[in-house]
């Protein structure tokens, strides 16, 4: 048999959630991996990060990594600190985000931990980080950066591209050639109408693609959801109230401090205090500063935002808003409030009702979020039960994911149909939607892998 005649894709996270993905590809003589995501929500899924990858990591040649969000990013140092010493492949912006991303994800794990030993709360003795932030670290230091449309090899035989998804900053369509077979990653596709991100580029012919399915089946409501922001703001500043705004580090702290400044701006409404409190989210706005060709903001646009809102970076400051009260703004992480800051601040202010608890994108199933987006009203915050009596508003015009319709739409640009169509990274019903969509309306063949799957490239099936 000679090497590159079945090479096979093997699914080993992305499917039947949002989280971990994971897609390996096996030339028969070398293993790539695209994405290295952490599993999130559910403890089911997150048990999946405490168990060894179905392959070695040392026997895996290289990475190729879409975009810096940690459910794609996540499990890198995990990987390296289990043995893989291959090169992580990404765009510049991708490799910028993950120096702050990757860092603070070994920080928390670390927090987690020690929490989890002081409150007795863990069946390990002691309880161990999944990483730590010095695995993290090390990771980073594999990391080789590469242009959008720049063509290099991974492998012998094997040659990557990548091309803008918008999304985020840096974040990629990943097309890998093998043998003239051409597979292709749509990564996390972004939207069209993004007011900070430029749209994805269209989708050539390929042989295979595996395409995110995170809003599968549903689309985002046509109506500005800025418009939506400045009336919930007004409302509860009247109230005296303090409206917190759970806002991923990356990417969504940029669209809701971009949308409250033109509200400002526009008179739509008052000028209470804003605080962006994510020290994260902070030195992200200076990596996208450096890369103005990916993103529609202007200079005018940095200044307006950045002059909003009060940077809050330490953890001193942090703990002063939890006695501030309303009305005010806290726009802080994690977007899905599965940790960081934003759990303090849910603590101090979600029991008032006066108050307001914006969730400004999807939310994962298992995360606090889904469980409040859901109807939940008490949450277990550190340990303790917290009764929720804010206001509770979500808010998916804010996502920078492609709905239903706009990813059937850039499908549908192709100039041929792939050979076979491979759903990923969405909740099942939202796979399954999508699946029927491209089968009805494209006429393509598609399917939703399994878990640890395997397919074949040169038949997919």
């Amino acid at each position: 048999m000679t090497r590159h005649q079945h090479p096979s894709l093997r699914f080993l996270g992305g499917t039947g959630t949002v989280t971990g993905s994971k897609y390996l590809l096996d030339t028969g003589g070398q293993r790539i991996l695209v994405d290295c995501g952490l599993f999130q929500g559910f403890k089911q899924l997150r048990d999946r990060n405490r168990t060894p990858l179905p392959v070695p990591a040392a026997s895996i040649d290289a990475v190729v990594i879409t975009h810096a969000h940690l459910d794609h990013t996540g499990y890198l140092p995990a990987l390296v600190r289990d043995g893989f010493t291959g090169p992580i492949h990404s765009s510049k912006g991708t490799a910028q985000l993950c120096s702050l991303l990757l860092l603070d994800s070994g920080h928390l794990l670390e927090e987690e931990a020690r929490f989890a030993a002081h409150k007795g709360s863990s069946i390990h003795h002691p309880p161990l980080p999944l990483y730590t932030a010095a695995d993290a670290a090390r990771s980073l230091k594999s990391f080789r950066t590469h242009e959008f449309d720049e063509r290099f090899e991974v492998a012998d035989g094997v040659d990557v591209t990548l091309i803008p998804a918008g999304h985020i900053l840096g974040a990629s369509q990943v097309h890998l050639g093998i043998g003239g077979t051409g597979i292709h990653f749509t990564g996390d596709l972004g939207r069209p109408d993004d007011p900070l991100m430029y749209p994805p580029r269209g989708l050539d012919s390929v042989d295979v693609l595996v395409t995110e399915s995170t809003y599968g089946n549903r689309n985002h409501s046509p109506e500005d959801p800025g418009e939506e922001l400045g009336n919930l703001v007004t409302r509860v500043a009247k109230r005296g109230g303090v409206v917190l705004i759970a806002a991923f580090a990356v990417g969504r702290a940029e669209s809701i401090l971009l949308s409250l400044s033109r509200l400002l701006a526009k008179g739509k409404i008052p000028a209470v205090p804003v605080f962006l409190n994510s020290p994260m989210a902070i030195d992200a706005s200076l990596i996208y500063q450096q890369h103005r060709e990916e993103h529609r903001l202007s200079d005018k646009d940095f200044s307006a935002m950045y002059g909003l809102a009060t940077l809050t970076r330490t953890a001193d400051e942090s703990k002063l808003l939890n006695l501030r009260g309303g009305p005010m703004i806290i726009i802080s992480a994690s977007g899905m409030l599965s940790g960081g800051r934003i759990l303090h601040h849910l603590s101090a202010y979600g029991e008032d009702p006066k108050n307001a608890i914006v969730l400004a994108g999807y939310q994962a199933g298992g995360t606090r979020g889904a469980a409040l987006e859901g109807g939940q009203r008490t949450l277990k915050i550190y340990g303790e039960y917290v009764q929720i009596r804010a206001e509770v508003v979500s808010m998916d015009g804010f996502s920078a994911h492609a709905d239903s319709n706009t990813l059937i739409g850039w499908m549908k640009e192709a100039p041929t149909a792939p050979r076979m169509t491979y759903i990923t990274h969405g909740e099942p019903e939202a796979a399954d939607a999508l699946r029927l969509r491209i089968k009805h309306e494209l006429g393509w063949r598609a399917r939703v892998p399994e878990h640890l799957e395997t397919v074949n490239l040169r038949n997919p099936s």
